[in-house]
């Protein structure tokens, strides 16, 4: 059987089925990218109409990269999904402390999931960062509270969790905040591979090759 072999060959191929799914919908050619790659990651053309991005959001989340910005996810697997050679290329680091023993020891302290307490650690260098969270709805609810009582200022929010309970309405909370540029997805769906597509769309939108 005839098949395509070529890393590359298959991603335009694949970017060429999505296209039609798009079309209808009003987006920049950088979003056009970060729709396409969160459908390819995701192998579902159903994500099209529940994706959902802030007016700058793509642009201010390059511009942040491009400048050298670190990103900050909750956790590890969003952390390994990131093209970190292309990131440091830039000059950005991937952080992420869920598995911090000092983490564990808080969250247990204070009742909480050890994502928010690792998302609370980080805090105020949060600010100009892009943050990226692909599981946990209370790390979500976390980084908003901080951008809400704290003034923390990330460049964007890639906020896309998934599940049944608080994943739907922390994704909502954050498209209804009005202070920081997000990008996210309605419902239930979501998850860390999603999140990390949507990042690494925008690292090749700076730089597309795959060094």
């Amino acid at each position: 059987m005839e098949f395509i072999k070529q890393p590359m060959a298959i991603e335009r191929r694949s970017m060429e089925l999505i296209a039609p799914y798009i079309e209808g919908i009003s987006l920049s050619e950088a979003e056009k990218k970060v729709y396409s790659r969160i459908i390819h990651s995701a192998g579902d053309v159903e994500y099209a109409p529940i994706i959902r991005i802030s007016e700058t959001a793509v642009a201010d989340a390059t511009a942040a990269l491009r400048s050298g910005a670190d990103i900050y996810t909750d956790v590890e697997m969003v952390r390994t999904g990131i093209n970190k050679r292309k990131l440091a290329s830039f000059g950005g680091a991937v952080h992420c402390r869920i598995q911090d023993p000092e983490i564990a020891a808080q969250a247990k302290a204070q009742g909480v999931t050890r994502s928010l307490a690792a998302m609370r650690s980080f805090g105020a260098v949060l600010t100009g960062s892009v943050v990226a969270i692909g599981n946990a709805p209370t790390a979500l609810f976390e980084v908003l509270r901080l951008v809400r009582e704290e003034g923390v200022r990330p460049a964007c929010i890639v906020g896309i969790p998934v599940g049944f309970v608080g994943a739907a309405d922390s994704k909502k909370a954050l498209a209804e905040n009005r202070l920081v540029p997000y990008i996210t997805v309605e419902g239930t769906k979501g998850g860390s591979p999603i999140a990390a597509a949507a990042v690494n769309a925008m690292l090749y939108e700076i730089d597309n090759s795959r060094d």
